[in-house]
Formats: structure tokens, sequence, C-alpha cells
């Protein structure tokens, strides 16, 4: 940690500088105004804004935008592919599409000119993203931004990048812990579980994540929820600092870690509002759900964007000397579910099984809802279980005030030990197979 730190502080200094370059929110809220009337010029090229304005014409205020209607997830399917497109098709770098894990998948585009600003977002990293690095990108290079994001951005500073992608026949866990170790990869950039799997197997292949891995200074993570204590058990477990990221692929980075650990949303690239679920009201901070206009996207602008998820945005002044408005990512309310008369989601049980003592080495658990009662399997190694499941109980039940049944299971029932440990058999498809091979493999990817 001190090593990181100390390699880390020239370019804190450099980050703290361009985060300051208004002398406070009225000042920024000014730069925001200034090219939102560019941001609407390129809206009106898109077909489906210009049925949106109709006969009001181009909106050309902060005033004006605020009175339009949210640009929901539903309007991007129902204009699949094109009907969002602003330029020329042949002025497009990229396609993609989101995961589609809230729902049928949103189509997103991008032009060179909006690369360059999606790079300089996610390349906003406190821990600084340098030619000296070796940058680990471990989530899907398919049709989701993410992988194809933290690679330009990684080679935007000047980092060998390692295209390791997301649960690739190509890239087992056991080729991953390698490629960590023998690389001298510096950095990652993954789901927050991934860290996890990558300690238990480095554990099977015999390796201490604190000791083997000696160049590594940074973990990011993005892509699903974390829990303040998950966080804090993965930084104690690697040694390093666990850095997150809030964005999505429609949008790109939309916030970052600054180095006390807030989320600062990146409001000198787009307009953020809070709108309260119930009443509609519009704010620049509380509770409710995030609406986002970013401010140079000229592909497919999107105004007023509604990412359906609830969120916290204060505009208090962060020590940290950033001076844009920070957001706690609450999740989204669908995505909790009721015991009893209580809502319980992901996030708050995750933070109760992290509250277990880390000498338990329980990392890998999965919880259900029953209409009466919570029901919580964690792994955890033989000596430790009794001790474990007895107060992870009472930490439960004290925290929900519901019925509970902690599960103990033995290592290796939720991740088992073959995905941590096996070579990929078959990469390419093959056809023509020696008297000692298994030829009931022909043409497959596994």
């Amino acid at each position: 940690m001190t090593l990181a730190k100390a390699r880390t502080s020239d370019h804190e200094v450099a980050l703290r500088t361009e985060f300051t370059g208004w002398s406070d929110l009225d000042e920024l809220a000014a730069r925001q105004d200034a090219q939102l009337r560019t941001t609407f010029e390129w809206a009106a090229r898109s077909p489906f804004y210009r049925g949106r304005f109709g006969t009001t014409g181009v909106p050309r205020t902060r005033a004006d935008l605020q009175r339009l209607a949210p640009t929901t997830k539903q309007d991007l399917r129902d204009n699949y592919p094109f009907g969002m497109l602003a330029v020329e098709r042949r002025r497009l770098a990229t396609y993609h599409e989101s995961s589609g894990s809230a729902g049928e998948p949103t189509p997103s585009y991008y032009t060179t000119e909006d690369w360059v600003d999606l790079n300089e977002r996610y390349a906003r990293k406190w821990t600084g993203i340098t030619a000296d690095d070796t940058f680990l990108v471990r989530t899907p290079y398919a049709l989701m931004v993410t992988g194809h994001l933290a690679h330009s951005a990684a080679r935007s500073r000047g980092a060998t990048v390692v295209p390791g992608d997301n649960r690739s026949l190509a890239m087992p866990y056991a080729r991953v812990v390698r490629v960590l170790r023998d690389l001298g990869v510096t950095m990652s950039w993954s789901l927050p579980t991934e860290t996890l799997l990558w300690v238990r197997a480095a554990e099977l292949a015999g390796l201490d994540p604190q000791v083997d891995f000696p160049e590594l200074r940074a973990l990011f993570v993005g892509g699903e929820p974390l829990s303040p204590a998950r966080k804090a058990r993965i930084s104690e477990l690697w040694g390093v600092p666990v850095v997150e990221e809030y964005g999505s692929t429609e949008t790109g980075s939309l916030a970052g870690e600054c180095p006390n650990g807030e989320l600062h949303l990146w409001a000198d690239r787009a307009i953020f509002e809070v709108a309260d679920p119930e009443t509609g009201e519009i704010r620049d901070s509380g509770r409710g759900t995030l609406v986002v206009t970013p401010l140079y996207r000229e592909a497919m602008p999107l105004l007023r964007y509604d990412l359906a998820d609830n969120v916290e945005v204060s505009t208090e002044p962060c020590d940290c000397g950033w001076r844009l408005p920070t957001v706690r990512v609450l999740g989204r309310a669908a995505f909790g579910h009721r015991v009893g008369d209580r809502l319980i989601d992901q996030n708050s049980v995750e933070e109760v099984v992290f509250a277990l003592p880390a000498e338990y080495g329980v990392m890998f658990w999965r919880g259900r809802a029953l209409p009466d009662e919570l029901q919580v399997q964690i792994e955890v190694a033989e000596r430790h279980r009794a001790a474990a499941s007895a107060e992870l109980d009472e930490l439960l039940r004290r925290r929900f005030g519901v019925p509970v049944r902690v599960l103990p299971l033995q290592l290796g029932s939720l991740v088992p030990e073959h995905t941590l440990t096996q070579a990929a058999d078959v990469v390419k498809p093959r056809s023509f197979f020696g008297p000692d091979e298994d030829w009931s493999k022909a043409l497959l990817y596994c």
C-alpha cells in the first residue's frame, strides 16, 4: 500500500488540479450550459429527437432540457438499431449493446471523437495509468463497451494491455493467475467477484496473493453491486487499493473514485439530475433515480437518459479537492425481495456476510428470500463452520429482524475447484485426432 501511494502521489496532484478548473458548482454549471447548446444541435440530427422536439423546436437552455420527457431504455430498444443515430454511418467507430441484465439489450454507438471523451473519463484514476503499467482487462470484449473501453483508455495512457476477456475458453482462471504473476500485472479491470475468484485460484495453485504478485498496485472494479465490507475485504486479501467505477454501455464512465474512497460524478462531462420516483421532482442532489445528459456524445446523443438506478447525490465538498458532486449507487429497487414485510437487497446481505471475521475465509455466498425466511449459504472451511454459521445467523437476524437460516457449505460447493484450476481442452475446433485422443470433441469450442 505504501509503495502504491508513493508511486501515484504526483498523479494525484495533477488530477486534483484538473478537477479544480472551476471555482464552484455555479461556474461548473455555466460550463455545462455552454456545451449543452452543442449537445442540443447534435440531438436535433437524430430521428428520435427530431420527432420528440416536434413543432416546439430545438431546446436551447437547461430549463428547456428539464421540460423534456426522460429518454428510457425502452426508447433505445424501440429505436434499434439506428433510430438514435445523429451522424452519417460512415463516421461510426464502434457499435455496442448492453448486457441486457435488466431486460432486452440496448444499442449504443460512438464516433472516433466520442471515444476521446470516453477514454479520458475512464482514465481518471487516482492511482494513475501510465506507460509503466501492465493492465489486465478481465471484462467482456463482446458487444458491451466495458472491455473495449478499459483497453482503449489504458492504451491512451501508454500502458501495456493484456486482453484477458471474461469467461473466455482461452483464458481460464488458472491462466489468469499465471498471467498476473508472470507478466507482473500492475493493475486490472474486472467485476469485483472476479478478484475473489483469483484469490481462491491462486491459493489452489499454492500462491499467496499478498506475496507472489509484488507488482500489482491497484484493482479497478465495476459492473456489479459492491458493498463497502466486500470492497474492504478484497483490498485486504490482495494488499492493494480497490478502485470503483460507475457507468454503463450507453454512457461510458459516469463516476470514479477519489483517494478518499468517494465516487465523484463527472459533472464536467455530463449533466446529472436526481428525479424523485414518486413526485417527479428534479433536484441536483438527494435520493432518487439518476438521470444523465452526456455532453460530448455526438453519434448517439442522450437527453435526460434515465438509468433506472437509485442513487444518493451530494454536492457537499469532498476533502480530496475534486470539485465534483459525489454519488452513492443504491442499486435498483426491483432487485430487492421481500421476506415478510421487509424488502431485502443483495448489497445489504453482502454487507453482513463480509462483516464476518476475515479469519473465517468466507468469500462466496448466495441468498434466497422466501416469504417467511431469509436463507443464506456460505462456503466455509470445516474448522470455522460452526462459528461462522452462528455468528452470521445472529448478524442477519439483528440486521433484518426476520427469520433466518444459515446453511454452511464445504469449500468448492458454490465455486467448484476444477473451475479454478482446469485448462480448456479445446480452444479451436478440431476434426482430426490421434488414436489416444477423444474425437467426440470434434468441432467443439469446449
